[in-house]
């Protein structure tokens, strides 16, 4: 891997999990300073942060702002558990996997994704949670892999519609919509239109925070869930199951889009009428990046729609079976890309 001033020092995988988008490095080489984790639950909005990291590799690059929003979801990627930390601070492709810190050295966040029509910064990027970060490195460190608690219902926000309809004076808690069969909450007694109030006496605001919880804890632990049911409330003790591993989607679309998964990026066969589209000039062979996903590999490497790769690890690339064949090989993966015309190399780690 690389760090500051083009310092390199050889990485193992300990272990990686793909809802939570995180991974655990191990390095050797020299001694390094270690950045203290946070509290990211005392995060609140306003408070300054710092975003560090290698905006489409032009070096490291540190951009200032503040928290705008917590526990916020995206859709952008796999999303299975999400609950980012919003900044208005400048994050650009090439800042995932830097660090969000506040204004006293600490970790609060990893910068992940940014929202933008543009594919670039406008002010409006997010940030992977330290505390999700730090129960993800324990849990990988300790026996190589994430296991997460399930309850094994369908909720939904509590709207004042439903509350109404429902017949409750407030909008605290979250609707269950669903309970599947033979699951730890059926096992437990819960029921299609209970509101999940508690977790262990602790307030629930939303399904996502609700998920997000369970999920961080340990498969097998019993927990209090603390219901309102037919006006009453009751608690419901529940020994949570585990949940199935899920596998990240990509975020591609049209054209060829389960080759170019690996990557993070939508390709098509280049047309003669795309190319003029592109204002290429002479022979342009290869394959047109149609969409990149903003938290992807080819993202991180630089990678934007309109690019051509012309060729994947020095073989041309006319079909979509040429760059798989390229990714099948595993490791980094080098692509010659034109970009209106010019041409350039890009290591991509898939």
């Amino acid at each position: 891997m690389e760090l500051s001033e083009s310092h390199t020092e050889k990485a193992r995988l300990v272990g990686s999990d793909a809802p939570s988008d995180l991974a655990v490095l191990k390095i050797g080489g020299g001694k390094y300073k270690i950045l203290p984790l946070g509290d990211s639950d005392k995060v609140r909005v306003g408070d300054v942060v710092l975003a560090i990291g290698n905006p489409l590799g032009i070096g490291q690059t540190v951009t200032s702002g503040i928290i705008s929003a917590k526990g916020r979801r995206t859709g952008l990627s796999d999303g299975s558990f999400e609950d980012f930390l919003q900044t208005d601070a400048a994050i650009n492709q090439g800042n995932s996997g830097g660090a969000l810190v506040n204004t006293t050295g600490e970790l609060v966040g990893i910068n992940s994704q940014i929202l933008s029509p543009s594919g670039g910064n406008i002010g409006i990027g997010f940030a992977i949670p330290s505390n999700m970060a730090r129960e993800v490195r324990d849990q990988i460190v300790k026996r190589g892999k994430v296991s997460r608690g399930q309850l094994g219902i369908l909720t939904q926000p509590l709207t004042q519609e439903l509350a109404n309809a429902l017949g409750l004076k407030d909008t605290n808690g979250v609707l269950v919509a669903d309970v599947e069969p033979n699951s730890a909450a059926a096992q437990a007694g819960m029921k299609r239109g209970d509101v999940i109030r508690k977790i262990d006496n602790e307030p629930v605001n939303n399904p996502n925070s609700l998920r997000n919880k369970i999920a961080m804890t340990e498969p097998g632990t019993q927990v209090t869930v603390t219901v309102l049911r037919d006006g009453k409330e009751q608690d419901i003790k529940v020994k949570l199951g585990e949940a199935r591993a899920t596998r990240a989607q990509s975020n591609d679309q049209g054209g060829e889009p389960s080759e170019g998964g690996k990557l993070g990026v939508a390709i098509e066969p280049l047309t003669p009428e795309a190319a003029r589209q592109l204002g290429l000039r002479g022979n342009v062979a290869g394959l047109l990046v149609r969409e990149v996903d903003p938290s992807g590999p080819a993202a991180e490497a630089g990678i934007q729609p309109g690019d051509v790769i012309v060729e994947a690890n020095r073989q041309p690339t006319r079909t979509s079976g040429d760059l798989q064949r390229a990714l099948a090989k595993g490791g980094p993966i080098l692509l010659l890309v034109n970009r209106q015309g010019r041409t350039s190399y890009v290591t991509v780690t898939p």
